[in-house]
């Protein structure tokens, strides 16, 4: 399988491709906004007509999962999915297939002046790709 990940405002999926809106950043904030994780998985052909687990957590940058405190305690940010595909009709045979992912997350208060990693793991492994980084602004000098 192969990954392409990018960081949006907002993305969704139909009709088996990606929409996405306000696409490609690396900065945000410093102050919480709406965004979104828009995944392409290329699924090569000995990986069709199998169900594969995926997830999706925001990692600081020393590559422990961001924590937020909650009403149940410490709450890690962690999205999971299942996807499958099957080889289409009248396409030659090897044609790997996109898979179409979007998740769109509401504001996120992270801090200000910070690396942070969206790390995606398919089947339990890491692959190449699986990451999309981003950094977020100081916060405003006060005069």
């Amino acid at each position: 399988m192969n990954v392409t990940m990018l960081l949006a405002d907002s993305a969704q999926v139909a009709e088996g491709k990606l929409y996405i809106l306000g696409g490609g950043w690396s900065l945000s904030g410093p102050e919480p906004v709406p965004s979104a994780v828009a995944i392409k998985v290329e699924v090569d052909t000995h990986e069709f007509d199998r169900v594969h687990h995926w997830e999706l957590f925001l990692e600081d940058a020393d590559g422990q999962l961001v924590q937020f405190d909650s009403p149940e305690g410490p709450q890690t940010i962690e999205i999971r999915g299942d996807f499958s595909a099957s080889a289409p009709e009248g396409v030659p045979a090897g044609t790997p297939v996109d898979v179409p992912i979007a998740v769109n997350l509401g504001p996120i208060p992270l801090n200000a002046n910070s690396r942070f990693i969206w790390r995606l793991v398919i089947d339990g492994e890491s692959l190449a790709g699986a990451t999309a980084s981003f950094t977020t602004r100081p916060l405003p000098a006060i005069l």
